[in-house]
């Protein structure tokens, strides 16, 4: 085994940080397979990556409260099980809501929609699924961008609130905010509307919403006042509008 294969994963995996999850796959231009193959086992044997699935490892985040390893990132295993096996896939809405903190359920088993075959495997004491079906929403680039699509529709457009918003946003890594704009600009209207607000800059999110949702009231209120009231079809500026195609 070169040594400097092993170094050159552990710089990948610095690069990733804690939590990441991979397979060869994410590795193949740092070294030959049987290179590969005796450097992960090393690293392994020494406790700085963790073996997940077969084929899969991870970074393992660790509880400084605990003095333990904490649990695998669900979504980063499923993540890297498609990047190995060539698939698309995204959380149904259930799971998306589970990842993003919008659920204070435990979940037993998470459900991944997927191009791919029906398959499903054991990670700790959490089962991961994945179900074949037709992909309407996996033409985002970023994983984020179809957690959060798929949460959102979930949670329906009437439902969605300042607090729902507050609580994406913080899910939501500041780096990738305006990654995730570009990436969703061909969302739903109104679902678009929503990540606009997540990924708003300067504004709070609490605040801009509950100044559309005042706007909003008013029209409403004065819709058949005359001429200052907004033209029927047209949305309201600043507002999430209701797309009944959705």
């Amino acid at each position: 085994m070169s040594q400097p294969t092993e170094k050159t994963i552990l710089s990948r995996l610095y690069g990733k940080g804690r939590g990441w999850a991979f397979s060869q796959t994410d590795l193949a231009d740092l070294g030959s397979r049987s290179a590969l193959d005796v450097a992960l086992h090393r690293l392994w044997t020494q406790g700085a990556i963790r073996r997940v699935l077969r084929g899969i490892y991870d970074y393992p985040r660790y509880s400084l409260l605990l003095g333990e390893p904490l649990s695998p990132d669900i979504d980063r295993v499923a993540q890297a099980l498609a990047r190995k096996l060539g698939w698309r896939i995204l959380p149904n809405g259930p799971s998306a809501l589970n990842l993003m903190g919008l659920s204070t359920q435990v979940p037993a088993q998470y459900l991944y929609l997927s191009d791919g075959p029906d398959r499903s495997y054991r990670v700790g004491a959490t089962e991961l699924v994945f179900k074949r079906t037709a992909l309407k929403e996996a033409g985002f680039n970023l994983p984020e961008s179809r957690t959060i699509v798929q949460g959102l529709k979930s949670i329906g457009q009437d439902a969605i609130s300042a607090e729902v918003i507050a609580k994406i946003r913080d899910w939501l890594p500041p780096a990738l905010r305006p990654k995730v704009l570009a990436d969703t600009r061909t969302a739903t209207g109104w679902v678009y509307e929503a990540i606009r607000h997540i990924c708003r800059e300067g504004d709070q999110p609490a605040d801009a919403l509950a100044r559309t949702t005042d706007r909003t009231k008013r029209i409403r209120g004065h819709e058949n006042d005359g001429p200052d009231c907004q033209p029927e079809g047209q949305p309201t500026p600043g507002t999430i509008p209701r797309d009944r195609s959705a």
